[in-house]
């Protein structure tokens, strides 16, 4: 039989805390909570709302270019555009350059959602990281993208 832990007030978590990925997930659990809360009001899930921002800086991007930016595997891209479309907030056009490629472009409706949608989450990431300077929140973000670029 185990051995019986003795009761404690306080948790020792400090192992943990030097693990790069308990911090990285704490962090983004975090933000991903207070997200979730404030996208509900446009119905827009994290995944949603990185998909249609790539689409409206890159307007005419195409899906196989979606799924590289963003790692999303193309069978689960393609019931995202199709729910986008019925929302009225994608549009599947001719690419441009690429006879053979289809381009995705938002609508206009689109495009008033990604404006406010952005608002809230430039106003989310300023409270989230009120505790940070200019300088330290620049280099964290600096640093996280060393991990995964």
């Amino acid at each position: 039989m185990p051995e019986k832990a003795p009761a404690t007030d306080k948790i020792d978590s400090s192992y943990l805390e030097t693990l790069m990925g308990y911090n990285a997930t704490r962090a983004s659990i975090k933000v991903i909570e207070l997200f979730t809360k404030r996208m509900a009001v446009y119905d827009l899930r994290h995944v949603d709302f990185s998909i249609l921002s790539i689409i409206m800086h890159n307007p005419g991007i195409t899906s196989r270019q979606l799924c590289g930016v963003l790692s999303i595997l193309p069978p689960n891209l393609v019931g995202k555009i199709s729910l986008m479309e019925k929302r009225e907030l994608v549009s599947r056009r001719p690419h441009p350059q690429d006879g053979r490629a289809v381009g995705l472009y938002l609508t206009e409706t689109g495009a008033k959602l990604m404006a406010d949608a952005e608002r809230t989450a430039t106003a989310l990431e300023d409270d989230v990281t009120q505790k940070l300077s200019a300088a330290e929140k620049k280099t964290l973000m600096r640093l996280l993208q060393k991990i995964y670029l």
